[in-house]
């Protein structure tokens, strides 16, 4: 049997996500140090074991590495910098994995500074949403040195499908992958929102519909899959608000172009996405663009009898 102590992991983020991840590093037997805006956010786990860290420096300075699941590259950044920041508290050596979707100038621009403190940086962002938080079945794409990966491999496997923890390449690869993924799942949500809309309303009953896009080369996970989400149960997945999602989009959008890759059409899924912001709120769900093609319509897309098992992968 192995005794050796499993590390302390601190985690700083306890919003929708990092409090699945967080119950779940609990329940494996990791010792915990948290800290969130909202103290009463770690009242369950503090309940559970966990210590309460007033700042991102003393989780840094009690834990053996630290994790942070962040909104936006600026909350990474505050985070990590300043007299408070994880940075004033890690130790030389010490591991940081960012679980955030960010970008890699941030974190990039942390490394150099501190390239002569030895600290292993990892960008680690999921997809799963808050239901795979929950339940521990997050995919995790992970860049940065490959012998770094597997020695945090069982903290990572403690969130997420341990089959779907992917070494995606260097430091900022994990980043990328999750913008790319997004960029392409969003697209996928209006296309399909347009295609079941029009189809509908040229009289094509919405079952049949779907069926004959899954029997074809147009099928996709989201056809088949995700847009249950909407169709059987009318959820919009509130769990992840539409102003997060318009800035996943936001940032992948700079991305491309920061490489030189012209992205017409996921510029124009963005401006879907922000006139569904505009009308429904910040708060409504990621999926809620639906709902201006149902509202064209004039009624829901919904299925009588529609078979469970749904996914948001965004």
């Amino acid at each position: 049997m192995n005794d050796t102590p499993l590390p302390t992991v601190g985690f700083i983020g306890l919003g929708s996500m990092g409090s699945g991840m967080t119950r779940n590093l609990q329940a494996a037997g990791f010792p915990l140090v948290v800290s969130d805006l909202r103290r009463e956010a770690a009242a369950e786990l503090v309940a559970g074991g966990a210590i309460w860290a007033d700042t991102a420096a003393e989780v840094a300075r009690s834990s053996d590495l630290v994790i942070t699941m962040l909104p936006t590259p600026r909350h990474v950044a505050d985070a990590a910098e300043g007299p408070d920041g994880i940075l004033a508290g890690i130790a030389d050596g010490g591991t940081w994995i960012d679980m955030s979707t960010s970008v890699p100038d941030v974190v990039e621009r942390i490394r150099t500074a501190t390239a002569d403190r030895g600290l292993r940086i990892l960008d680690a962002p999921v997809s799963g949403m808050s239901v795979g938080a929950a339940n521990g079945m997050l995919q995790i794409f992970v860049g940065g040195e490959a012998a770094d990966v597997e020695r945090v491999r069982p903290v990572l496997e403690a969130m997420g499908d341990p089959e779907r923890i992917l070494h995606v390449g260097g430091a900022g690869a994990g980043y990328a992958v999750k913008l790319m993924i997004n960029q392409l799942w969003f697209s996928h949500l209006v296309a399909t929102a347009e295609v079941l809309a029009t189809g509908v309303a040229a009289g094509v009953d919405l079952g049949v519909l779907r069926e004959s896009l899954i029997a074809s080369p147009a099928n996709s996970a989201f056809v088949e899959r995700d847009v249950l989400s909407i169709l059987a149960h009318g959820d919009y997945d509130e769990g992840f608000a539409i102003a997060l999602a318009c800035k996943d989009l936001g940032l992948s959008i700079d991305l491309s172009r920061s490489v030189g890759v012209p992205v017409e059409l996921s510029s124009l899924v963005e401006q879907v996405f922000r006139r569904a912001r505009a009308s429904y709120g910040d708060r409504a769900g990621e999926m809620t663009p639906f709902r201006l093609y149902e509202q064209l319509l004039g009624r829901e897309l919904r299925l009588e009898g529609a078979a469970e098992g749904i996914g948001a992968a965004a």
